[in-house]
């Protein structure tokens, strides 16, 4: 375009210049004289032709504008186009750092599972000859327990003081015996226990190594198939319940995430003890959340975890599906008078509404009578839109409050209304507050409550 209008103003220049200087013309008469006639360009044109440069001086002005925008937008570019190259570039030296230094911590680990093998194989050895220690102890304690026998058989009165001096010596090596036994089982359990730990340590480190792996982009994971597809399906090792993460090395009390068997992962707060850790599923100790829930709100759980809160049946179910668990109960009172009651249970799956069982081989103590007298056979979870209660033609969670393992009303109810000290004077409002019928009574609303589950090994280290 700038050179088609160029060259048109070319050409117009070209013929004013032409018309403007005069021209000679001669004539074909005999007369001698030349006459000399000047012609100028027409005004007209001489318009055409400013209008033409003005037209040009505009385009070019425009034309240098343009340029300069769009050498602005190419610097611009160059900057950005630097700086992320400058950024890639360090992210480059990041991500080599980080490679270095998994790969020193792999090496670590593989070190570290290299000295447990040796540790396992010691200790090994050591269990093979402490074996054979109680094999040589227990044919000895036959051959002192034949010796007795015959001693005991033997009769006369010479030999009674000797016998008895003798048997006396026999029972001091005897007992000296049991206490070796006993020491050598308790070094056992200690180094077993040891061992379990360092085991669940490595596959905790070899977990966070596997997470902290890149992963290939979308269209590597196109390219490779179903093997990358199987290392995709294969589970990250998570915690099964809050003990496991306490074996692992986790000490500090907090939210954890934990994956029970054939179960989603989800979020739990953990009560850590020296003994071990616990898996906590209700507390209350402000009156801040609304027990006084629905079916699916206590199937599904509700609340804050750093606060008041209820885990969910379905949770606790999977969680103590897996073997053995224990139930602890922490209850206090507006004067921080505390108790504890631990009971053994089973919890059913939603086709059982989710029934309690407690499964004590001991006598129950007053304490645990509020919930275990109910619970030795299989009691249902209720709430008022779910009467599973044993009380015929009468709803127990609508007539107090909440959600619990009602039998016949009057035990126990952790899940009631919260009522801050002091309580109403009304006696049917206190009836329906937290309450542990054998502790307190009915009608004391309680100022706490914590309930927390864990297997039952925890309960003999206790």
């Amino acid at each position: 375009m700038m050179k088609t209008t160029l060259g048109s103003l070319t050409f117009l220049l070209v013929l004013l210049m032409a018309s403007g200087f005069p021209l000679e013309r001669k004539g074909s008469s005999s007369s001698a004289a030349k006459e000399k006639h000047v012609q100028y360009a027409p005004w007209d044109d001489v318009n055409v032709i400013a209008h033409g440069l003005l037209q040009l001086g505009q385009g070019l002005k425009e034309h240098v504008d343009r340029t300069k925008v769009q050498m602005r937008d190419i610097t611009t570019k160059l900057k950005v186009f630097n700086r992320t190259v400058s950024e890639l570039g360090k992210e480059s030296q990041r991500l080599r750092a980080e490679g270095d230094a998994l790969r020193a911590r792999a090496q670590g680990l593989d070190d570290r599972e290299g000295q447990l093998l040796n540790v396992t194989a010691e200790l090994r050895d050591r269990a093979e000859e402490l074996q054979q220690d109680l094999r040589t102890i227990s044919a000895r304690v036959g051959r002192l327990e034949e010796k007795v026998d015959t001693m005991l058989q033997g009769g006369g009165a010479t030999m009674a003081t000797k016998n008895s001096s003798d048997a006396r010596n026999i029972q001091v090596q005897l007992e000296a015996q049991n206490k070796r036994i006993d020491d050598m089982m308790d070094h056992i359990r200690l180094q077993q226990e040891k061992l379990d730990k360092q085991n669940a340590r490595i596959r905790t480190l070899q977990s966070q190594i596997q997470q902290s792996r890149p992963r290939p982009s979308s269209s590597s994971r196109s390219n490779t198939g179903s093997s990358s597809s199987e290392q995709q399906d294969a589970p990250s090792e998570i915690a099964t319940d809050c003990h496991e993460l306490f074996l692992r090395g986790e000490t500090t009390s907090g939210l954890y995430n934990i994956q029970p068997v054939s179960s989603d992962s989800f979020e739990v707060f953990c009560h850590m003890t020296t003994d071990g850790g616990w898996t906590v599923i209700q507390r209350r100790q402000d009156g801040s959340v609304d027990f006084d829930q629905l079916w699916q709100a206590y199937v599904k759980g509700f609340g804050s975890m750093t606060g008041e809160f209820w885990l969910g049946l379905e949770k606790i179910h999977h969680i103590a599906k897996a073997g053995d668990y224990i139930l602890n109960i922490k209850l206090s009172d507006w004067n921080n008078d505390l108790a504890t009651v631990h009971l053994p249970f089973q919890l059913g799956g939603e086709d059982t509404k989710y029934s309690l069982r407690t499964q004590k081989v001991d006598p129950l103590s007053p304490l645990e009578m509020s919930l275990g007298t109910d619970t030795t056979t299989a009691l249902p979870f209720s709430t008022r839109d779910q009467d599973n209660d044993r009380k015929n033609d009468f709803n127990c969670a609508k007539h107090l409050s909440g959600g619990w393992w009602f039998s016949s009303c009057g035990h126990s109810n952790l899940n009631g209304r919260y009522f801050q000290s002091p309580p109403p004077k009304q006696r049917h409002q206190r009836k329906q507050s937290i309450f542990w019928k054998t502790w307190r009574g009915r009608y004391y609303p309680l100022k706490f409550s914590m309930m927390m589950i864990a297997p039952a090994t925890i309960e003999n280290k206790s």
